[in-house]
């Protein structure tokens, strides 16, 4: 904001959970008078129970980077990044049933077990483990007979190159960062938080990627009776520090060309 307020731009959403509409609070959206202040673009524009993928938001930000205005591009998924920087391989999209059965082979046997299916260089480039990432990989070579490696060796030209932009990462505090994760739930619930899941109790749906917000599945199984508010805390907490953990590593290993600063808090 300070950026735009000093230089001009619009601030373009790169969070994978922000472009859906109904996780307002829970996904740390900017408030309305901060998108009041300023143009903002793709955050919310996609219902809650819609499908997203990165391939949808290269396709959404495309139009965005012809524009006169600046692009400030912020947020905290890093495969957006990567793919806008250094392009995106063109797989073909999972069928339905190559899909399920790797949603039963994970429920059932874990997602480890796909890892024997991958060929090494496929296992230097993924986080082995994330399961969601781990999926991806075995469900592009079940259902294209091609390691992902080998399709991201095939990727076209960038829409944004590095060379062509200001690449910033920020390294704040881990201590500073810790403390704040402890701290977040709370200040989530003071802004409305626990309404936000009432109203999306009725529709909610685990197996929708607008679900992983951290702190919506805690919530909505506070309200289903699952859990106390205290667990649902604990929960969302850990689940909280395990992302900033798996931040840190994708920023060493995908982001060590970036400019790092640390800005004084």
């Amino acid at each position: 904001m300070q950026i735009a307020a000093e230089y001009g731009g619009q601030i373009v959403n790169a969070d994978a959970i922000q472009v859906f509409d109904g996780w307002h609070v829970l996904s740390a959206r900017p408030s309305q008078e901060d998108e009041a202040e300023f143009p903002h673009r793709l955050y919310g524009h996609i219902p809650i129970d819609g499908k997203y993928s990165v391939g949808h938001w290269l396709r959404d930000i495309a139009p965005i980077l012809v524009e006169k205005t600046r692009p400030i591009i912020v947020g905290g998924t890093g495969l957006y990044f990567s793919a806008l920087t250094q392009g995106l391989a063109e797989i073909p999209a999972t069928p339905s049933d190559v899909r399920k059965l790797a949603d039963e082979i994970r429920a059932k046997d874990g997602f480890e077990t796909m890892l024997t299916a991958l060929n090494q260089n496929t296992l230097n480039r993924i986080d082995v483990n994330n399961p969601m990432r781990v999926q991806r990989a075995w469900e592009v070579l079940q259902s294209t007979g091609r390691n992902i490696s080998d399709w991201q060796d095939a990727t076209p030209p960038a829409l944004l190159p590095l060379d062509k932009v200001t690449p910033i990462v920020f390294d704040v505090d881990k201590d500073w960062l810790t403390n704040r994760i402890d701290r977040r739930f709370d200040l989530m619930l003071e802004h409305g938080a626990l309404d936000e899941a009432r109203e999306n109790l009725a529709t909610w749906n685990p197996k929708n990627l607008s679900s992983k917000a951290i702190g919506a599945p805690e919530l909505i199984d506070y309200l289903l009776g699952k859990q106390s508010i205290e667990q649902a805390r604990e929960k969302a907490t850990i689940a909280t520090r395990q992302y900033a953990k798996r931040q840190r590593t994708w920023f060493r290993a995908r982001m060590s060309d970036w400019i790092k600063w640390t800005p004084e808090i």
